[in-house]
């Protein structure tokens, strides 16, 4: 671009992922191919904001350094290091090395103006990167839907190169319009390759639905192309998931293995190639890209420990994710079910999540999922879009966090639908109010159901503590536990759950003790489920479901 800070490069790619959020489910509801995990459009959007987030760590304070201050090679070899960290599954691996590929070209041309041509130039060689990056590419994939983008644009430029070129003093504006123009005929072309995607891939036609990566590569396209006009992005068709179109499927591909598993490989003289036939004998799906310094493995097996145990002796192995894709497929099979029954819903919710086993939790109740992150703090823009992308005209939000509280209310101001906004200010607060969610009552009763459930809620909570107390009560790690955000006990996991959970069970405000109480076991738990359950006695029913959640071993929730 004309200017040399990455404001604008940023801003690009803030709209790319601001799109793809706003149809994110709708991508996961698309994934039948190599299994129907429903997470692509999850995937597409960590490695979006992997790049985001390292764009945010080379500008620092300063947002006018320039490009040439930082490196032009250094920016390339971070952001595509950022991708392939935050990548994971077959879909974000892929967009990692689209964006790769694009990177490469762009830092070999430093002082050349992004034009119309140089777009050319990228576009295909991001395609070609990606391509060979894949062992086993199949057609009707994200690959053909980018290789299909690189060749229109490259058939238009040959059909007219005075087109092609920008003059060295063009102006911003004259530049992203042209730009703009450019990708957009990419996506014309983007979108008719997705709709042909259905024909080539047979997993595709059996489930009669079009490819979630491809389709998730060209609302990424459309996000980019608002931004660089300063307005509304350019119309995409919307697709029905299998199950919303009465169709009865089975999975595909990887359908025999159970775990999706990804890691980074960190060491030096690293080769891709030397892994593959190795790890195909334990598993399929395989995908091991990066470079001498890094690899990202994307795996399915049934023994994730043996695919880390192969790169033992040439590095060393880090962020380790293995994901149970049979429950993945059950939890995408169930929402869609669900999705069956509510559609053409008066009312619809969006809450606030952090955690897989939250998120199916929120779509037993009806409720849609905005992926909030750790910290449970998503932006106002990511809000409106998970609004807007909503079918029903009438929305509840649950914030989930005192912190989102704010962010919601201002969203839902600018949205163009009625939105009303309770003030939970916990995930476990949140479902207990998703209980009293029906969709097909005004949104206006529906605020006041729900509202009236929060107030018969008393919450709690267990954490690992972050930081030493300044009061000496605990120390960083140990357990840390919370009635109604009060720090009620610490010390170790099962002494402060014990508490907790008897606290809970305590008549309250003159109410007698809670008929239910409902604990939610987080990603680290450090005791099971079934060691919680023989905590209470008497009258009290315990409810103990899976949650997730990254930031504390266990939620509560007084009934």
């Amino acid at each position: 671009m004309t200017d040399t800070n990455l404001v604008r490069f940023r801003a690009a790619v803030a709209g790319a992922l601001a799109h793809l959020e706003s149809r994110r489910q709708e991508v996961n509801d698309l994934n039948v191919f190599p299994v129907a995990d429903g997470d692509t459009g999850d995937n597409m959007a960590l490695t979006l904001r992997a790049v985001l987030a390292e764009l945010d760590r080379l500008q620092g304070s300063d947002e006018h350094r320039t490009i040439d201050e930082i490196g032009r090679k250094e920016i390339v070899d971070s952001v595509a290091h950022a991708a392939l960290r935050g990548a994971r599954g077959n879909s974000g691996v892929i967009l990692s090395q689209l964006i790769r590929g694009a990177a490469e070209i762009l830092v070999s041309t430093p002082g050349e103006l992004i034009d119309p041509s140089l777009i050319a130039r990228t576009l295909d060689e991001a395609a070609s990167y990606a391509h060979t990056s894949v062992p086993k590419p199949a057609k009707g994939t994200i690959l053909t839907v980018a290789a299909d983008m690189a060749a229109a644009v490259a058939q238009d430029i040959q059909a007219n190169p005075s087109s092609a070129s920008l003059g060295a003093d063009a102006d911003p504006r004259t530049q992203d319009l042209a730009i703009a123009a450019t990708l957009e005929r990419a996506l014309i072309a983007g979108q008719e390759s997705v709709k042909r995607s259905t024909e080539l891939l047979p997993a595709l036609r059996e489930a009669g639905v079009v490819d979630a990566g491809g389709y998730g590569l060209t609302i990424i396209f459309a996000g980019v192309v608002a931004v660089l006009r300063e307005g509304a992005a350019p119309e995409l068709d919307h697709y029905a998931a299998p199950a919303a179109r009465g169709a009865h499927h089975r999975p595909h591909g990887s359908a025999r293995y159970r775990f999706c598993t990804n890691f980074i490989v960190s060491g030096q003289n690293l080769a891709p190639e030397r892994f593959q036939a190795q790890l195909e004998r334990i598993g399929d799906s395989v995908m091991v890209v990066g470079d001498a310094t890094m690899l990202k493995v994307h795996v399915h097996t049934d023994t994730p420990a043996r695919a880390t145990q192969l790169f033992a002796a040439v590095g060393a192995v880090s962020a380790l994710e293995s994901t149970d894709m049979r429950a993945q497929v059950q939890e995408r099979e169930a929402r869609l079910a669900l999705h069956d029954d509510v559609e053409g819903a008066r009312s619809d919710a969006v809450a606030v999540v952090s955690g897989d086993g939250m998120r199916a939790l929120f779509a037993e109740f009806g409720v849609h999922t905005l992926d909030g992150g750790a910290t449970l703090n998503p932006s106002t823009e990511e809000l409106l879009a998970a609004i807007e992308a909503v079918p029903a005209e009438e929305v509840i939000v649950l914030p989930n966090s005192g912190n989102v509280i704010m962010a919601a209310e201002h969203a839902a101001r600018m949205a163009r639908k009625d939105v009303h906004v309770i003030a939970t200010t916990s995930q476990q607060a949140g479902l207990a109010a998703a209980v009293a969610f029906a969709s097909d009552r005004p949104v206006e009763e529906n605020a006041q159901a729900m509202s009236e459930a929060l107030a018969h809620v008393r919450t709690g909570a267990v954490a690992p503590a972050a930081r030493d107390d300044a009061q000496g009560r605990f120390k960083r790690g140990d357990a840390v536990g919370f009635v109604q955000d009060e720090v009620l006990a610490w010390g170790q996991p099962r002494e402060t759950l014990e508490a907790v959970l008897h606290a809970l069970a305590k008549p309250d405000n003159g109410h007698g003790p809670p008929e239910l109480i409902s604990v939610l076991d987080g990603e680290r738990a450090p005791l099971g489920l079934e060691e919680v359950g023989a905590m209470v006695n008497g009258g009290v029913e315990l409810e103990l479901r899976y949650g997730g959640q990254p930031s504390y071993w266990w939620l509560l929730a007084a009934e």
